[in-house]
Parts: structure tokens; C-alpha cells; sequence
């Protein structure tokens, strides 16, 4: 009984150190440099469509033909507005950290790696990191003619909190 408590005590210390070494990287690191890591996709520039988020975020386009697929990755706390993608399908393959995806009217899934979301057409929705996690997803939208989207307004900060 005793080498389990000093092995676990002696774990939790390695743990707690990389832990510790991984939050020192993260405030020496810059946001880009962080975004990098986040995924196997390159995390791009700050994303152009910034004034639709709460936070900062990135956007690399990784097919712009045929069906759009852009790797879109978040800061803690960064969240987009709440949208609607009108005759378009968005597919999200989270690829990295952990985030959120809600729709209108229901409570927040909690996203992590390996988690697909199907967005049907109309659905008002939004996605984003968690509070304290990168995250990272691929964006496929797969649009019908006419296809657009609706941004609409910010996830309120009572709205978010709801995730923590």
C-alpha cells in the first residue's frame, strides 16, 4: 500500500510539474504560436471574420472549391456569434482542446477531439472554446444554391457561462 501512495504522489507531481510547464509555455507563447499547436492543420491568420466572435480567433481555408473546409481554431473563452446557415449544411470535425456547440432553445454540448456535428440548414447555433481550452475544428459546409449565412448577436457573456 505504501509504494502505491508514494507511486501515485510521485505521479501527481509529474503531472502537476508538466502542468505547470505547460501553463509557463502558454503565457511565453504567442496566440499564433499557440493556435499552431492546437490541431494538425495549420490554425492560418486572425480571422477575417473577427467582428462575429467574442474573442480571438483563426482561420486557415484548406479547400476553398467545390465544399469549403476551413480550419478554425479559438482561444479560451473565444466563441463566435449565434448564426444561421440558410440552405447550407455546416459539418464540424473538432480536431483539438476542448470547446462547445449549442442550438437555439437547447443546452450546450460539451466538444472534444473526434466529435462530429452535423448543423442542419436553419439551425441557429454557435461553437467556440471553453473557458479555459483552445479549440479547434474543421468547418465543412456543405451548401445548397443560394446558400448564405445570418450572423446575428453575440453569445451573451450569461449565455456562455452556462458551459463553465
Amino acid at each position: 500500500m505504501r509504494k502505491f501512495v508514494l507511486a501515485a504522489a510521485a505521479a501527481a507531481a509529474v503531472a502537476f510539474g508538466g502542468m505547470a510547464a505547460m501553463a509557463a509555455e502558454t503565457t511565453a507563447a504567442s496566440g499564433l504560436e499557440m493556435a499552431n499547436r492546437v490541431s494538425v492543420f495549420p490554425a492560418g491568420e486572425e480571422n477575417p471574420y473577427g467582428k462575429y466572435f467574442t474573442g480571438q480567433s483563426y482561420l486557415q481555408m484548406l479547400v476553398t472549391d467545390a465544399i469549403p473546409i476551413g480550419n478554425v481554431t479559438f482561444e479560451p473563452g473565444c466563441r463566435n456569434n449565434w448564426h444561421i446557415h440558410h440552405n447550407s449544411t455546416q459539418i464540424l470535425l473538432v480536431t483539438g482542446g476542448r470547446g462547445y456547440y449549442q442550438e437555439w432553445g437547447k443546452a450546450p454540448q460539451e466538444l472534444h477531439p473526434g466529435d462530429v456535428v452535423e448543423v442542419p440548414p436553419e439551425t441557429k447555433h454557435w461553437h467556440g472554446a471553453a473557458p479555459d481550452s483552445w479549440f479547434s475544428h474543421l468547418s465543412v459546409e456543405v451548401a445548397g444554391e443560394g446558400a448564405s449565412n445570418e450572423w446575428c448577436e453575440p453569445v451573451s457573456d450569461e449565455e456562455y457561462s452556462q458551459v463553465q
